[in-house]
C-alpha cells in the first residue's frame, strides 16, 4: 500500500460523516429590522481577550497562480472575515498581502469573533440586513445549508477547481445544486501530551481511557508542583460556554457510549453514560484542570500547554505547528494521539473544518471569487499545511512530502471514529441546539447537578428537532 492510501482514507473518513450535517431544507433567514454589525463592532467583540501571541511563519506564501487574469479586477476592495487569533490570523494576513500585491485587489482582513456562536450570529445579522459589508467569510462545516440563500453559487467559476477536493466535502457544500462554499481545511479533536513528562513519571505511552488520563494528569501535576512549578496543571481543554465546548462534550459522551446528544429523531443527551462522563469532567475542574478552564477557548489551552504548564491538552491540529515553532518551550517534547475513551469504547474525534464563501450582497463578487480561488488553491493548501499543520482538503496534496513532514500524525488517526454535531437533526435550529448543549455543560462544569441540568437540556432540545 502506498503512503497516499492511508492518508487518503483518513481524510475521507474525516469528512464522510460531514454530509449528514448538511440540511438542504433549511429555510432562508428573512430580512429583519436589526442593523448589520459594523466592522468596528465585530472587532470589538473578538478583541476583548489577551494580547495576541505572535509566532513565526517559516516560509513566505505562494504567489497567485492566475494573477494576470485576477488583475482584471485590480482596484476592487473586499473585506474578508478570517481567523480570529494566533497562527491562523497571521497566515491570513500574509496571504491577503500576497494576493493584493499580485492582483491589485485590496483585501481588508477582519478578525471574526472567536466564539463560533457569536460568529454565526454576526453573519446572520449581515444577511438579515442584506449588508455588503462582508465579501468573503469563513464558514464552519455545519453552516453551509443554513446560510445557502445568502451565498453566491461558486460552481460557474470554481466548479472545476472543486473537483480536486474530497467529494464528500464538496457534497456538504452543495445545496440545491449550488456550490455555496469552497473547502478550505479539515479539523478533528485530538490529544496533545508531554513525552518528556510521561517518561519522567514512568508512563509508557499516552492514556487510552479517560480514567487513565485523570490518574496520569494528577500524578504529573503533583510531581511538577512539588518540583516548584506552582502553575502546572494536568489537563487543559475548551470549557467556555461556546461551540468549542459542544465539540469537547460530544467527544466525552460519544467515547463513553452515550451517543451524540441527538440520535435519529430522539434526544439522547440524558442517559447513564452521559451522566457518568460529565460527572468525571466536572471532577477535573479545580483538580487536574485549573478552575478557569470553564472560560478557556482554543488559544487559552494552547498557550498553557505550549508554555510548558500542562501535561495534556485537547485541541485541533493547528496547535501542532505552533508547538513546533523554534521558540516554543516544548518544541521537541510533545506528541499527539487520539483522544481517550471509556474502557471498551471506540476512540472518537469531533468533525470540524472550515470553508470559504462569498456573500450574495457583496458589491465585488468577481474579485471576491478570485480571492477564494487563491485561498483554496493547491499552492495555498500545501503552504498552509506546511507552516500551520492545517489538514488539506485536496486529494493529491495528502501525498506531498512537505505535507507529510508537517503533519506526520495523520496515519495514526486512521481508525478514530469521526462524530458529527447534531446539525442534520436540528437544521436551522442548530445554533440554538448547540447553545442549549454548551450552556448546560458549562453549568455542570461550574458545579451544577448533572442529572437535573441534562434534564433541562433534554427539554430544550426536544423543541428544536426538525419536525
Amino acid at each position: 500500500m502506498s503512503r497516499k492510501t492511508p492518508i487518503f482514507l483518513i481524510l475521507l473518513m474525516l469528512f464522510s460523516l460531514v454530509l449528514a450535517a448538511c440540511v438542504n431544507g433549511a429555510e432562508p433567514t428573512a430580512p429583519g429590522d436589526e442593523p448589520a454589525p459594523t466592522t468596528d463592532e465585530v472587532a470589538e467583540v473578538e478583541g476583548d481577550g489577551d494580547a495576541e501571541e505572535l509566532v513565526e511563519v517559516s516560509a513566505p506564501p505562494p504567489p497567485v497562480p492566475n494573477a494576470e487574469a485576477a488583475s482584471a479586477y485590480s482596484g476592487a476592495q473586499i473585506r474578508y472575515y478570517g481567523d480570529s487569533v494566533g497562527l491562523g490570523a497571521q497566515i491570513d494576513d500574509l496571504l491577503a498581502e500576497q494576493f493584493s500585491a499580485d492582483t491589485g485587489i485590496q483585501v481588508t482582513v477582519i478578525r471574526k469573533p472567536q466564539d463560533a456562536t457569536e460568529n454565526y450570529a454576526t453573519y446572520q445579522r449581515f444577511f438579515q440586513a442584506r449588508s455588503g459589508d462582508v465579501d468573503v467569510m469563513m464558514l464552519d462545516v455545519i453552516w453551509p445549508a443554513a446560510f445557502a440563500p445568502h451565498l453566491v453559487d461558486l460552481a460557474p467559476e470554481l466548479g472545476e477547481a472543486a473537483q480536486a477536493h474530497f467529494e464528500t466535502i464538496v457534497e456538504n457544500n452543495t445545496v440545491d445544486g449550488r456550490l455555496i462554499a469552497m473547502p478550505w481545511f479539515g479539523d478533528f479533536g485530538m490529544l496533545y501530551y508531554r513525552t518528556d513528562l510521561l517518561e519522567k513519571y514512568g508512563f509508557a505511552g499516552p492514556p487510552a481511557t479517560w480514567q487513565e488520563l485523570t490518574e496520569m494528569a494528577q500524578t504529573i501535576q503533583d510531581g511538577e508542583r512539588n518540583d516548584g512549578n506552582a502553575q502546572f496543571v494536568g489537563f487543559v481543554w475548551q470549557g467556555a460556554a461556546y461551540e468549542g465546548l459542544t465539540c469537547n462534550a460530544l467527544e466525552w459522551v460519544a467515547s463513553n457510549g452515550g451517543g451524540r446528544f441527538i440520535d435519529g429523531d430522539q434526544v439522547t443527551i440524558m442517559n447513564p453514560e452521559a451522566i457518568a462522563t460529565l460527572e468525571l469532567a466536572q471532577s477535573w475542574v479545580g483538580t487536574i484542570s485549573p478552575q478557569g478552564v470553564t472560560g478557556y477557548r482554543e488559544e487559552d489551552a494552547r498557550q498553557a500547554f505550549q508554555g510548558g504548564n500542562a501535561a495534556f491538552m485537547r485541541n485541533w491540529p493547528y496547535a501542532y505547528a505552533a508547538g513546533r515553532q523554534d521558540d516554543s518551550p516544548i518544541r521537541d517534547v510533545f506528541a499527539v494521539a487520539p483522544l481517550p475513551s471509556a474502557e471498551g469504547q471506540e476512540r472518537v474525534g469531533t468533525v470540524g473544518g472550515w470553508q470559504l464563501g462569498v456573500s450574495a450582497y457583496s458589491q465585488n463578487q468577481e474579485a471576491a471569487i478570485e480571492f477564494v480561488r487563491y485561498m483554496t488553491s493547491p499552492e495555498v493548501q500545501t503552504w498552509r499545511a506546511s507552516v500551520g499543520s492545517y489538514v488539506p482538503t485536496i486529494v493529491d496534496i495528502s501525498d506531498d512530502p512537505a505535507v507529510l513532514e508537517a503533519i506526520p500524525f495523520l496515519e495514526q488517526f486512521q481508525d478514530v471514529v469521526r462524530v458529527t454535531r447534531p446539525s442534520s437533526e436540528t437544521g436551522a435550529n442548530y445554533n440554538e441546539a448547540s447553545t442549549a448543549i454548551f450552556q448546560s455543560v458549562n453549568r455542570i462544569l461550574l458545579g451544577g447537578n448533572v442529572e437535573q441540568t441534562l434534564g433541562q437540556a433534554e427539554q430544550r432540545l426536544q423543541g428544536l428537532l426538525i419536525q
